[in-house]
């Protein structure tokens, strides 16, 4: 669990980091680089330990793909709260084709 729950904190980072700033495009470019980095840089203080704790628990390949889940769930809550950005039915089919291979990595065959 303390894998997941970095994992998250991490992602809502990320997310900021490389979408936050698409609000404030009148800020110079250099600017919102060095924001960026230091949102991502808070962002990798969370990730490298969720790695570290949960490799063993889980294989690096399983540990990737809760990593993009979360990253998934993180990144529509912030287009639809955030950026207030219509989610249409084609991204949900994709996205239900993501958790559909979270099936066949997780599945013990």
């Amino acid at each position: 669990m303390r894998t997941i729950i970095l994992l998250l904190i991490s992602n809502v980072f990320m997310i900021i980091a490389w979408y936050g700033h698409l609000k404030f495009k009148d800020y110079t470019l250099w600017k919102v680089i060095l924001i960026c980095w230091l949102i991502a840089f808070v962002e990798y203080c969370f990730q490298v330990p969720a790695n570290r704790y949960g490799h063993g628990q889980f294989n690096v390949v399983e540990l990737k793909t809760i990593q993009e889940v979360i990253n998934l769930i993180v990144f529509l809550a912030f287009v639809i709260i955030y950026l207030k950005e219509e989610i249409k039915w084609n991204y949900i089919v994709g996205f239900g084709f993501i958790v559909l291979a979270v099936f066949f990595i997780f599945k013990k065959w």
